[in-house]
């Protein structure tokens, strides 16, 4: 959030982080270096948010997911789409590498927010190491009450009553549940790639966002 309150900022610097999205950056147009080494960005659709940056020069995206296990397409990818990028993980760019680029690298043309809504699947890049079922879109995580609760067991959270369950049920819309499905596929495949500390982060943010929630209801029922 930090990004949208410093939209002249010209060097970012999150390494080592926790960052897996990079739509807020978006919004630094005079941002020329940016430091993404060692995070959680799961997705190289995520460069999408960067092409619209003109000042970009310098960029360091190594060792996140979204690299995957084939560093020449990796790096035709992010070359194809930032072009004018003069150096990407400490090393110079190369004219030769900009029209090999063009080749070898995959075009970016829709913004992931969109595709995981749309296709339920964070990415349909071949460099992702997440696979996604061909099953129809709206069974993705029809969860029974114990499943659903297994999950939550896992994540440090309250079970939910059984009276409380038809929020979780097929009564839902096909549209609504549709994109809750969808939503909460994006975030348990993104929940494989992070480590103690991201996991423990989401922990606390969850527990926060579970208290204010019964909070809510208890004021409701009263």
């Amino acid at each position: 959030s930090i990004c949208l309150e410093l939209p002249n900022i010209e060097v970012i610097t999150f390494s080592v982080n926790s960052i897996s999205i990079l739509e807020p950056m978006s919004q630094c147009q005079n941002l020329s270096e940016l430091y993404l080494r060692k995070n959680s960005i799961l997705s190289l659709n995520e460069l999408f948010h960067l092409k619209s940056l003109p000042r970009l020069r310098v960029l360091w995206l190594s060792e996140n997911p979204c690299c995957g296990p084939d560093p020449h397409r990796y790096r035709m990818t992010v070359l194809r789409n930032l072009p004018n990028l003069q150096k990407l993980d400490n090393q110079a760019v190369t004219e030769e590498e900009l029209s090999q680029a063009l080749v070898d690298g995959e075009e970016i043309i829709a913004p992931p927010a969109k595709q995981i809504l749309e296709n339920g699947c964070p990415e349909a890049n071949e460099s992702s190491t997440t696979e996604c079922t061909t099953e129809p879109k709206s069974e993705h995580l029809n969860f029974t009450l114990e499943e659903t609760n297994k999950i939550r067991e896992q994540l440090g959270m309250k079970p939910v009553p059984r009276d409380k369950f038809s929020s979780f049920s097929p009564r839902e819309t096909d549209g609504s549940r549709k994109k809750r499905n969808n939503i909460l596929n994006a975030i348990l495949l993104l929940m494989k790639e992070l480590d103690t500390e991201g996991l423990e982060i989401i922990h606390q943010t969850v527990g926060k966002r579970l208290q204010a929630l019964q909070k809510k209801e208890l004021q409701e029922e009263r």
